[in-house]
């Protein structure tokens, strides 16, 4: 059984650089094949509301396209 790697968002988008780390670290992971899923909470839902971050919705939505999974 593969692990998933599970990451928790719950951080502002514009108090520090959590959400752009975790679209790296997703990227990253998804690339080697690995299994992502993002646990937005809290502030951290405001990451990937669209007109929140610049570029951060398409982002999402590519990472998503590749196979992440978003719990809220």
């Amino acid at each position: 059984m593969q692990k998933e790697i599970v990451m928790f968002l719950s951080t502002t988008p514009y108090s520090s650089e959590n959400t752009h780390t975790f679209f790296k670290i997703a990227d990253a992971a998804l690339r080697k094949g690995q299994k992502v899923r993002l646990v937005a909470s809290d502030d951290g839902v405001f990451s990937i509301v669209k007109g929140q971050v610049p570029k951060s919705l398409s982002a999402l939505e590519d990472l998503v396209g590749r196979g992440l999974k978003v719990d809220i």
